[in-house]
């Protein structure tokens, strides 16, 4: 850990320095940026599992460096531009025997890569206030959201139309044939949920954003992944004063030739949050109606309350509370320095009766039956604590250290594993014009 420790510390004072050079020389509209991140990421997982079980911990560190420009538009009423990104990633500790907390590739002897690379890119048109897109990039909607949680993002390959021409309205479509793990070098990857897959299917999707500004929101967007469901989505939200409300819901209905086997759930979930003094208390209730479980693909699609750092709450029929606590000690004379802390407790699992065959009861030839990936009287729980700070002036501006403790139980219906989980991220962003 002090070696660890040790070279956190010369990484953030080396690029501190560079970030002292780096502002940017001229600004305009159709100017591009760059930017570069270097992630230094630490994640430890102890599994508190039965003596003797094959896997006890899980330890990787590495370090990452994620470089983007995005360029500006060809003068004209069709404007051209492109973006481009690259990622380099380089293990620092982790190997046979340790692998698998999704830093790093491995193989399936359970050693790790020394590093591994990739690239890609995105042309762009844009007309107006509508941008179309095509090629290799990120995606933020309710039903694909390609997640950063780990050494790089994740990304998708396809076609991306995002319409902001009137205000307080945004549009968005796109279909997408191609996706990126967040530990792999190739575009040929799939993204898995829990039984669904993008393996050999399209996701595609439309929605609109409505934020009109008077603490109203709304959203409402529809998705196919191909031959598996067809998934709608709502959103409300409203923000008065110290007050907001955040409702999301979510219907799945298995489409075509039903690859993830019947499926058809309803999820929803509400969250109410009170500010006051740089402080929040926060409490959700999340519900999932049906025999299989809410299911998602790409690493953040998923936008009810009770997803959180390791479990998702999203098993049949599971009912599940949060409480949170947000504190922003800038109101106490300590900028740049957050805690939060919350815990969740999902009951009622039953996925005993999820349809046999399919990807949540399949059959299990070592029993000689169908075995459900969850059983009936499942619980767990979940307690995250996450401690922050970001430098706000001085030449290491902007560069954050942050701190997360997950412990997670449950029973054995639940599915999940029992784990106590340690995450050390140190981030330095540099950026500018060109």
């Amino acid at each position: 850990m002090a070696i660890m420790a040790r070279h956190m510390a010369s990484s953030a004072l080396v690029l501190a320095s560079l970030h002292a050079s780096a502002e940017p020389a001229v600004t305009g509209t159709e100017q591009g940026t760059w930017s570069l991140l270097s992630r230094n990421f630490f994640l430890h997982n102890d599994f508190r599992h039965a003596p003797g079980a094959p896997q006890g911990y899980q330890r990787e560190w590495a370090q990452g460096f994620i470089a983007t420009l995005e360029s500006g538009f060809t003068p004209g009423t069709v404007g051209l531009g492109i973006d481009a990104h690259g990622f380099l990633g380089i293990k620092l500790d982790g190997g046979r025997g340790h692998a698998g907390t999704g830093l790093l590739p491995h193989d399936s002897g359970g050693d790790n890569a020394d590093d591994y690379a990739d690239a890609g890119a995105a042309v762009k048109l844009r007309v107006g206030q509508s941008l179309l897109s095509y090629g290799e990039m990120t995606v933020q909607t309710p039903v694909l959201d390609t997640g950063d949680k780990r050494l790089q993002p994740e990304y998708a390959t396809g076609v991306l139309l995002d319409s902001q021409e009137r205000e307080g309205l945004r549009l968005q479509a796109g279909r997408f044939t191609r996706f990126k793990r967040q530990n792999g070098s190739s575009g040929h990857d799939d993204f898995a949920g829990y039984g669904a897959t993008t393996e050999g299917a399209a996701l595609g999707f439309a929605g609109a954003t409505f934020a009109p500004g008077n603490g109203l929101g709304t959203a409402v967007y529809l998705a196919q992944l191909d031959d598996t469901w067809r998934q709608g989505y709502l959103n409300l939200n409203l923000a008065q004063g110290p007050w907001s409300l955040d409702g999301n819901l979510y219907k799945t209905l298995d489409q075509g030739r039903a690859r993830a086997g019947a499926i058809d759930t309803l999820a929803y979930s509400l969250q109410a949050r009170y500010a006051f003094s740089g402080q929040a208390l926060s409490v959700a209730y999340q519900h999932i109606h049906g025999d299989t479980p809410f299911d998602f693909i790409g690493g953040d699609s998923i936008y009810l309350a009770n997803s959180i750092k390791y479990a998702d709450f999203n098993g049949p029929h599971e009912r599940s509370w949060q409480l949170r606590y947000d504190l922003d000690l800038a109101a106490f004379a300590i900028p740049g320095l957050t805690f939060m802390a919350r815990y969740v407790s999902g009951r009622n699992i039953d996925g005993s009766h999820a349809p046999a065959g399919g990807a949540y009861n399949p059959w299990d030839r070592s029993s000689d039956s169908y075995q459900p990936l969850q059983g009936k009287g499942g619980r767990h729980w979940e307690r995250d604590l996450d401690l922050r700070y970001t430098f706000s002036a001085g030449v290491a501006k902007d560069l954050s250290l942050s701190v997360s403790h997950v412990s997670h139980r449950g029973n054995r219906a639940q599915g999940g594993d029992d784990i106590d989980r340690l995450y050390l991220v140190v981030e330095y962003p540099l950026n500018g014009w060109f």
